[in-house]
Order: C-alpha cells, then sequence, then structure tokens
C-alpha cells in the first residue's frame, strides 16, 4: 500500500515562527537567522521565477500567440 506525502516523516523545523527564544544560545540564534535568510532567498527566487512565468505568458496572450 502507498503511504500519502502527507502520512511521510518529515525533519524537525529548523525555527517556528514566534517561537520563544529565550532559551537558545547565540549560537543558536544565528543558526537559525542564517536558516531564516536561505529559506527567504529561496521563497525569493520562487517569487521571480513565477513573476517570469506570468510575463511571458501575458506577453504571449497580448500579441495573440
Amino acid at each position: 500500500m502507498a503511504r500519502d506525502e502527507d502520512d511521510a516523516p518529515r525533519p524537525p523545523a529548523v525555527h517556528e515562527i514566534g517561537q520563544p527564544l529565550d532559551t537558545l544560545s547565540v549560537e543558536e540564534i544565528g543558526e537559525r537567522i542564517a536558516a531564516l535568510k536561505a529559506e527567504i532567498e529561496r521563497l525569493e527566487q520562487a517569487r521571480a521565477a513565477k513573476e517570469a512565468s506570468r510575463s511571458s505568458a501575458a506577453a504571449f496572450f497580448k500579441t495573440g500567440g
């Protein structure tokens, strides 16, 4: 029987938004900042790719494709 993707085990999150920070060390906070910056970069790249795709499609249909 195939498992659904929702049932697959997921790695623990590096950081959860709103999580208490008082128990973290300076090093742990730095690691989380780096992970979040990398995630922001990944999101910005995905957004740029989607915007480029949308612009290409809009240009194609404007010219009557």
